[in-house]
């Protein structure tokens, strides 16, 4: 204790942040079940999400609500008091249009001001809008999910940014009796988005109807662990879940979040989450049109050289790949780290040298540490569940249940399952019944489909760590568990940077085998004088298959028995399809598709005798 006290003082400080409290209350059932929840109770909430649209458009009516890029390189803004008034036109356009939960409105390009103030209108109104992944209409070929959606949800309303764009699927997908509305190119039936208003009559009336079961987003999951699923999301969801966030991180109740964000708002993280933080705390959104990936980190860069977040989210790839321009532009770096007095990752697990570098650049920049954490929810609980609100050496720190919420851990396979139950947790899928009498356990508690541990079990304030996928783990030919998230995280921290993601394989096999999916760039480095060789020359490379040979001797050597050493590898040219449902358009790794789609490789890998590019180490 003297030891850590010792560090601790030696420490840059935190930077004053008012946070909720590391706390929580455990109650052991005869059973081995483990119900755990907040001390703090929920407080109140408002029925409908809109009624701090219309609080903040009353009391800081002038304040900037969105704000994006305009073609001039400035900020076109939206302030609280322009969108009341724009969704109230809005919402009543749409009520003249007879939509409503069978015939709602569908989303298909990404986030701009027209999506938000769309989206504040259907909600103004009482209409649901389900907001789509644009991938679905412009990177699948075959137009798929998006036919699948429509079958289910059957909209009365589509609409997308650029008709040109987005017209092979406006005209494949779309029935001819559903309207379309474009912000422009509008071309056919299309109405152009400015043309949507309409003098409000009756949609005061329709606001005033809405209640807390009222439908307010169809939210379709990523689909990593199979086809997405609809999500009903009411306005007590998302309402109870603010108040659920708002008491984790206070300090956002009496300073309003400046948020600069690129999370796409088909996803319950960025559409819920962190629009939701914002609108319902009285800041401003500042709309990045970047993203996490080469060609476009730049716009990301560009923005924060001007906007710095007191609150900043990203995914641990864009994380990683602002790390470079944080490392090497001190200016850059001074303005990030300026006022920002949370950093948040979510989505996936984030590798421990970027989590403990950021912490790094952070007090190189302001002489302060910032707190650096992360959280864990799902599209079925609005997102927010739980929240880690202290200071962690361990990126994967989950933290402990947000007020309000129950989260049951039950024995599973020498797991403990997670299992959560609140006021924030959805009613089930829409349209799929079989789905939502499976989702629930008897006591109503959502079955997340998760495992969690104790970062410390002798001391369960130090919160939980997230114990991989119930639904991943396999067994070896032995009968031994091979517990697959654990270990794929470690697998990608141990080979960093030479790594993006691995599937682990091995069902019924001796030994654990690995699906590599490599950073072709970063693994470049190890042969550079191949030069823009085609990836498959590069991988097959015998500086490069030694090295990844290496690095499983070396973390075989940490390993604590078959099931956590892996023995076979190939690396994969070809990353993961969207098409084939190999990957989410966030980037996560669909374990099972991978293993299917790519069951001749696994067969390549466990061949009595391997092909030369298998890269083996002994058992």
């Amino acid at each position: 204790m003297k030891a850590e006290a010792a560090r601790a003082s030696s420490m840059p400080p935190l930077r004053k942040a008012a946070l909720g409290p590391q706390d929580v209350i455990i109650e052991k059932r005869a059973d081995g079940c483990l119900l755990l929840r907040s001390p703090q109770a929920l407080g109140p909430y408002p029925t409908k999400i809109t009624e701090r649209l219309v609080h903040w458009a009353t009391t800081t009516p002038d304040q900037v609500l969105f704000a994006q890029r305009d073609k001039t390189g400035g900020w076109r803004k939206v302030t609280y008091a322009q969108a009341l008034q724009q969704a109230r036109a809005i919402g009543q356009a749409l009520l003249e249009r007879n939509l409503s939960p069978d015939r709602p409105i569908a989303i298909l390009s990404g986030n701009d001001i027209e999506h938000a103030l769309l989206g504040l209108g259907a909600l103004y109104a009482g209409i649901p809008y389900a907001p789509l992944s644009p991938a679905y209409s412009l990177v699948s070929s075959d137009l798929s999910r998006l036919r699948s959606i429509f079958e289910l949800i059957t909209p009365g309303l589509v609409f997308a940014a650029d008709g040109k764009t987005f017209s092979r699927a406006l005209e494949t997908i779309v029935p001819a009796d559903v309207d379309v509305i474009v912000t422009r190119n509008a071309s056919g039936r299309a109405t152009l988005f400015e043309d949507l208003h309409a003098t409000p009559t009756t949609v005061d009336a329709a606001h005033d109807a809405i209640t807390g079961d009222t439908i307010a987003k169809f939210l379709f999951t990523s689909g990593s662990t199979g086809v997405p699923k609809c999500v009903i999301n009411t306005q007590r969801m998302w309402c109870a879940n603010q108040v659920m966030l708002r008491q984790s991180i206070a300090y956002i109740a009496d300073e309003p979040p400046v948020v600069l964000d690129w999370a796409p708002w088909h996803h319950t993280a960025g559409g819920n989450h962190d629009v939701g933080l914002v609108l319902f705390n009285g800041g401003t959104f500042y709309i990045d049109e970047g993203k996490p990936m080469p060609g476009a980190i730049e716009e990301t860069v560009r923005n924060l050289r001007e906007i710095a977040p007191t609150w900043y989210f990203n995914v641990p790839k864009g994380f990683e790949a602002l790390l470079p321009y944080l490392r090497d532009d001190a200016a850059l770096r001074e303005k990030f780290f300026s006022r920002v007095k949370m950093l948040w990752f979510a989505g996936a697990a984030l590798a421990q040298h970027v989590f403990q570098e950021i912490q790094a650049l952070a007090v190189q920049a302001c002489g302060e540490r910032i707190l650096f954490s992360t959280g864990f929810g799902a599209t079925e609980t609005a997102p927010f569940a739980l929240a880690r609100t202290w200071p962690t050496d361990n990126a994967t720190n989950m933290g402990l249940p947000g007020a309000g919420l129950e989260l049951k851990l039950v024995p599973n396979e020498g797991k403990l399952e997670a299992r959560v139950r609140g006021p924030n947790i959805t009613p089930g899928y829409w349209r799929q019944p079989a789905y939502t009498a499976n989702a629930f356990d008897e006591e109503g508690f959502y079955k997340l489909g998760d495992a969690f541990k104790f970062a410390d079990p002798n001391d369960p304030k130090q919160g939980l760590l997230f114990d991989g996928r119930i639904a991943e783990n396999f067994k070896l030919a032995t009968g031994t568990w091979v517990h697959v998230g654990p270990l794929r995280g470690q697998f990608v921290d141990h080979c960093a940077p030479y790594v993006r993601d691995v599937v682990i394989a091995g069902e019924s096999r001796d030994e654990v085998g690995a699906l590599v999916f490599p950073h072709i760039d970063a693994v470049r480095g190890l042969c550079p004088d191949l030069g823009d060789a085609a990836p498959d020359e590069v991988l097959n490379d015998p500086r490069v298959t030694a090295h990844f040979a290496a690095l499983l001797e070396s973390m075989g050597r940490t390993s604590t028995g078959s099931s956590t050493k892996i023995c076979r590898a190939l690396l994969m040219a070809e990353p993961p399809s969207l098409d084939r449902a190999e990957m989410t358009d966030k980037g996560s790794i669909n374990q099972r598709a991978v293993l299917t789609h790519r069951a001749a490789l696994v067969g390549e890998i466990y061949a009595t005798t391997p092909s030369p590019r298998v890269i083996r180490i002994k058992g």
